[in-house]
């Protein structure tokens, strides 16, 4: 008895995750563990690691993996602050993590390349004639709501709450094929952004459906890529 509780404290020892630093010099720090031990911490910013190339990580100085109240009170598992990417401890698996923290990646290299990403307006003009199509197909389908809302770039937590709760994800994903990537790509500028950039690097070998869906954007990312 005394054997198998010893046996079960060792392993539950090992299976605890610790701090670390990656090749590249970002300090991985854990408020607290994760929920699914079957996920290996390193593994997984390895993988982000070789897929992102070093200048779009530059800004980055830790990474933070734990639970945040901003996670229940924005429906996120994921946000980008002050050089500081905190990731959500409840994950499915390493798939689900990694797409998280790219997303959150492109959230930083905005801080780096915004000037780069948004000044000559294609990616918003891009944008906003999706949001005047997504609000025609709304309408039609009876979802009435100001069309100003649809004109906005920035994040609005009303039209967030609009898309996520009254249209819902599910039916918005139908609705957006051949529109928009996902369905959080409509939610505002830098979500457009952010979803196209974690398509690209999520999906190098299948980039043919970002290129026409969004060509500008896909040409922005793909421009960003080189970049040194």
């Amino acid at each position: 008895m005394l054997r198998t509780y010893i046996e079960e404290k060792q392993k539950k020892l090992m299976s605890q995750q610790v701090d670390f630093y990656t090749p590249s010099g970002i300090h991985v720090y854990f408020k607290d563990q994760l929920d699914n031990q079957e996920i290996n911490i390193e593994d997984v910013i390895a993988t982000v690691e070789s897929k992102i190339p070093h200048h779009l990580l530059s800004e980055i100085e830790m990474i933070v993996v734990g639970w945040f109240q901003e996670f229940e009170d924005r429906d996120i598992n994921a946000f980008y602050r002050d050089a500081i990417l905190h990731i959500s401890n409840s994950q499915d698996d390493v798939d689900d993590m990694v797409d998280d923290i790219i997303h959150e990646v492109a959230h930083a290299a905005e801080e780096v390349y915004g000037y780069d990403i948004y000044s000559d307006y294609k990616i918003k003009n891009e944008f906003l004639q999706k949001r005047e199509r997504l609000y025609n197909e709304l309408w039609a389908l009876g979802y009435k709501v100001p069309k100003s809302l649809f004109h906005e770039v920035e994040f609005n937590e009303e039209f967030d709450d609009f898309l996520l709760n009254t249209v819902g994800y599910d039916k918005l994903n139908i609705i957006c094929s051949g529109l928009f990537i996902n369905a959080y790509a409509p939610t505002s500028l830098r979500e457009y952004f952010a979803t196209g950039f974690t398509d690209f690097y999520m999906r190098p070998d299948d980039r043919g459906t970002l290129k026409l869906v969004s060509p500008s954007l896909y040409k922005k990312i793909f421009d960003l890529n080189l970049k040194e």
